[in-house]
């Protein structure tokens, strides 16, 4: 029998990146670490690369417990692919958390075929569920920073969550700038009389992941963290605008209610005369691969589907797609609501006669997602061919990426219907996205005019600097992404969830939202509604209204958090160590 005085320390790696990648992370690993330390656990930061890190957490699924910022999400949906346990095994942002509750999986299924009322109700039962169980501990939602040459029209709006699509509605004005920041003579119309605005020659944005320098793959998970800078490569049927999909490739597309049972359809018809960067048409032949390849990037040529992480939840509606036409598609979706659906109509389209060939498997060192890897996941991409505004140009590793106008976009030839604001042809026949290390650096570039924008926010240390200068304008937007501490379900001591709340209570939330995100954050539990609880009862109210942290002032009550442990079920050994069950 073993003894009791065998059982050892509980120790805990916490993974994130470095300060140099993500100061804020860093500090609420660090401080996270500090609090555990102080509770008898044995905590290490471990700081990696992005795409290190992405690699461990959402393919290799090879953690206890990480701090990172969850990608911005349109819909409520997206915590259906982040919780249901029909994606425990699968790579990417799909459950990387391995939790799994069958009471949470009907009310996720149940959320996607409901509107109003009645999906708010649902909606609360999964965020009361979250708050409980923790498989994740939300942490902040941070306000989105950035800044712009005053004299620069394409400041972006204040309150919005910022896109690159915000930089295609920019009027350039009277003032053209060539790259080297001379005057240059635009022409304010195409060949085609379509584009109506006046344009600049180039803009220039500041960027501080340099991932994309080096990888330009849409579906790479580890590489990607949203749409920053493919966002203006790759196009979609419908775009994101105002806070819903309104057509963008697609002409126009018709709902058909659905018939007792089955899921409803939308009738897309494409824009006219569509093509690729390489001058290939494109067809409702490519809208169909692109989604039996985002199911299964090995098109059936593997045992089993190895579907794309990237965009699983939003493709994961689509049931089957049928080819009418060279120009119209029908999209059968399973049962969920038009309002769900319709996000799938946002997914980046892929061209046919490029990522075919990418559906073999293949070994890559270091990459274990446990169901195998084609090629499509790892390659780097190097010269994407998409159908939006710009093209990739070119691009220097850990300095910059360069775009150019695609004049057969139907925002330069001036397509019907466009969404307001996008009518005025495309505004700038470049542009330039330029790696800087640090923030300041950013805001240096911005004020000696070598840039005009910062496109990666800046943190709240960066905006004095900002309001000391009156050529720089400053840019606030609400919060569209949250912080937070993830917990490995797979292993132990994680999978208990008395330990994961315990251990969630150590994360001093207030404190962080004014220590480290200098008050430009919203501290909550609920990963929806941009910091502001759908339940009355997990209004955040200066502490967290489930677990609140033990201390006052970020100052931890050590004789607090340990009672935490021992509700837990965990005893303490002679030295004060928290020892494993």
């Amino acid at each position: 029998m073993l003894a009791l005085d065998s059982a050892e320390q509980v120790s805990l790696a916490i993974r994130t990146m470095p300060a140099d990648a993500d100061a804020r992370a860093t500090t609420i690993a660090r401080r996270l670490a500090n609090h555990l330390g102080a509770a008898g656990i044995e905590a290490e930061v471990v700081l990696q690369s992005r795409e290190e890190l992405y690699r461990d957490v959402l393919l290799n699924q090879q953690f206890d417990l990480y701090v990172a910022r969850y990608p911005h999400s349109h819909d409520p949906d997206f915590v259906r692919g982040l919780l249901h346990s029909r994606f425990d095994t699968e790579p990417g942002w799909q459950n990387p958390f391995g939790y799994t509750d069958l009471g949470l999986d009907e009310l996720l299924d149940a959320q996607r075929t409901q509107t109003g009322a009645a999906r708010s109700e649902t909606l609360r039962e999964v965020e009361r569920t979250i708050a409980r169980d923790r498989p994740f501990s939300v942490v902040a939602f941070p306000q989105e920073i950035r800044t712009a040459r005053g004299d620069w029209r394409g400041s972006q709006a204040t309150g919005k969550p910022f896109t690159p699509l915000q930089y295609l509605t920019v009027d350039a004005g009277d003032s053209h700038r060539g790259s080297d920041g001379a005057a240059a003579e635009t022409s304010a119309s195409n060949a085609s009389g379509g584009s109506t605005r006046a344009r600049e020659a180039e803009l220039r944005a500041t960027i501080t992941d340099a991932r994309v320098t080096k990888n330009r793959n849409p579906l790479a998970v580890e590489f990607r963290s949203g749409g920053s800078v493919l966002g203006l490569v790759y196009d979609s049927l419908g775009r994101w605008v105002d806070g819903q999909v309104r057509p963008w490739l697609a002409a126009d597309w018709e709902w058909v209610t659905p018939e007792s049972g089955e899921g409803r359809r939308a009738r897309v018809t494409l824009r006219e005369d569509l093509s690729w960067h390489d001058g290939t048409p494109l067809t409702a032949a490519d809208v169909a691969f692109t989604y039996e390849f985002l199911a299964d990037t090995s098109l059936g040529r593997l045992e089993s589907p190895i579907p794309a992480p990237r965009y699983r939840e939003e493709s994961s509606t689509v049931e089957s797609v049928d080819v009418r036409s060279d120009d119209r598609v029908e999209l059968r979706f399973r049962p969920v609501s038009e309002a769900v659906a319709r996000s799938a109509l946002a997914v980046p389209l892929l061209p046919r006669h490029v990522w075919e060939d990418r559906s073999g498997g293949t070994d890559i060192p270091g990459l274990d997602t446990g169901r195998g890897v084609t090629e499509a996941l790892v390659w780097n991409n190097p010269e994407p061919v998409g159908s939006g505004p710009y093209r990739f140009e070119s691009a220097s590793t850990k300095e910059s990426v360069v775009l150019s106008l695609f004049e057969d976009h139907p925002l330069e030839r001036g397509s019907a219907e466009l969404p307001e604001g996008f009518d005025g042809g495309i505004p700038f026949d470049r542009v330039r996205f330029v790696v800087v290390p640090s923030g300041s650096a950013a805001v240096e570039l911005v004020r000696r005019g070598e840039a005009d924008t910062t496109l990666s926010p800046l943190s709240a240390g960066d905006v004095p600097e900002i309001g000391r200068d009156a050529s720089l304008e400053l840019s606030v937007s609400r919060p569209s992404a949250f912080y937070h501490v993830g917990f490995n379900v797979r292993r132990t001591p994680t999978s208990n969830t008395r330990f994961r709340r315990a251990v969630s209570s150590l994360v001093d939330q207030a404190y962080v939202t004014d220590d480290v995100f200098g008050g430009y954050a919203v501290p909550s539990v609920s990963p929806f509604g941009e910091g502001r609880a759908l339940s009355a009862d997990l209004e955040w109210n200066g502490a967290d209204p489930v677990l609140p942290f033990p201390g006052t002032d970020g100052r931890l009550d050590v004789a607090q958090a340990r009672d935490r442990f021992r509700d837990a079920g965990y005893r303490y050994g002679e030295s004060g160590a928290l020892l494993t069950r």
